[in-house]
């Protein structure tokens, strides 16, 4: 079935490759991305782009003159380190944006909604793999946001007759399989795309933030999902949601953990070459170790990763970053 579907933060890593996703499948796409850190050359022709911001509801009246049958929403900001120095900044866009933008849906009568949100909810892990019934207790700001939104959706499906999937994402990494996206992410501050641009010269080393973490090798333990698994998560969460069933809460991960040095030495073995890296003082709000329980995904999504192998991530990277 074709649907009409809008997504904010389209333009973005993750979002544009779930347009792509969405266009190929068939489906009438308008993306909404204001560009702070999205690139417009990630968006398939076939989409519609309206360069706008969430957090303007002015913006947000023109393109809800449209009439949608499901929206996405990848428009965040994300970096947990300085979500801890720029809070009030977090508050503004992920919160106070995502309810303007709840509310220009509600005001244009689209009821079905896709959130991006993180395993950032979470905080330390009281048991791992982690599952969606673990308490949340989040150790960012940036988590806080998160989790700051999907109380209010949980109001807003009892309220306002509002249904939704939250896909509670691990750490997305890599690049389109097929080369569908080919623009690199602006201001990167997670863990691959920084080895990358080691690789590629735009870094000098990559900062490996604590190294006397409880772990095999003191390095922080995170699960690596890849971006095109995460996006087939997309469409079928979306597809739930069409076919009537009920909102959900579900977390995306591949299930296992990487180090931050494992990672750098799986990177290192493709590129055939050593990356430098130092050792630095931890970062605040960095819990040790986190990796996922993706059992409900499985369940009701059926959700399975193909492309979670460190090599595979890597691969996919190389041509973006052009090494």
């Amino acid at each position: 079935m074709s649907a009409r579907v809008l997504v904010v933060g389209g333009a973005g890593y993750i979002g544009s490759h779930v347009v792509h996703d969405l266009v190929e499948a068939g489906h009438r796409v308008t993306v909404l991305d204001d560009l702070s850190r999205g690139d417009r050359g990630n968006v398939p022709g076939e989409a519609r782009f309206v360069q706008g911001d969430m957090c303007r509801r002015s913006d947000l009246d023109a393109v809800f003159a449209d009439d949608f049958d499901l929206v996405f929403h990848f428009a965040a900001l994300k970096a947990a380190g300085e979500s801890m120095e720029r809070p009030h900044d977090y508050a503004a866009h992920n919160i106070a944006g995502t309810l303007t933008l709840l509310r220009a849906m509600q005001d244009a009568g689209v009821t079905r909604f896709v959130f991006s949100s993180s395993a950032a909810v979470y905080g330390s892990p009281l048991y791992l793999p982690i599952d969606e019934t673990h308490p949340t207790n989040p150790e960012n700001y940036y988590g806080y946001t998160k989790l700051a939104i999907e109380q209010n959706l949980e109001w807003f499906s009892r309220l306002a007759g509002l249904r939704y999937v939250s896909l509670r994402y691990f750490n997305a990494t890599g690049y389109d399989l097929r080369g569908r996206v080919g623009v690199r992410e602006k201001d990167a501050t997670n863990l691959c795309p920084v080895v990358m641009e080691v690789a590629s010269g735009l870094r000098p080393s990559l900062k490996v933030f604590g190294g006397d973490y409880d772990t095999r090798d003191g390095t922080c333990v995170r699960d690596y999902i890849h971006v095109n698994d995460l996006s087939a998560a997309h469409v079928a969460a979306m597809e739930r949601l069409l076919e009537g069933e009920p909102s959900l809460v579900v977390n995306l991960g591949n299930e296992t953990g990487s180090t931050v040095l494992e990672m750098v030495a799986a990177a290192s073995r493709v590129l055939r070459r050593d990356l430098p890296y130092e050792l630095v003082e931890r970062r605040a709000g960095d819990p040790a170790e986190i990796v996922a329980s993706s059992a409900l995904a499985r369940r009701v999504l059926g959700f399975t990763p193909r492309h979670g192998d460190l090599r595979t991530i890597f691969e996919s990277m190389r041509r973006v970053y052009g090494v």
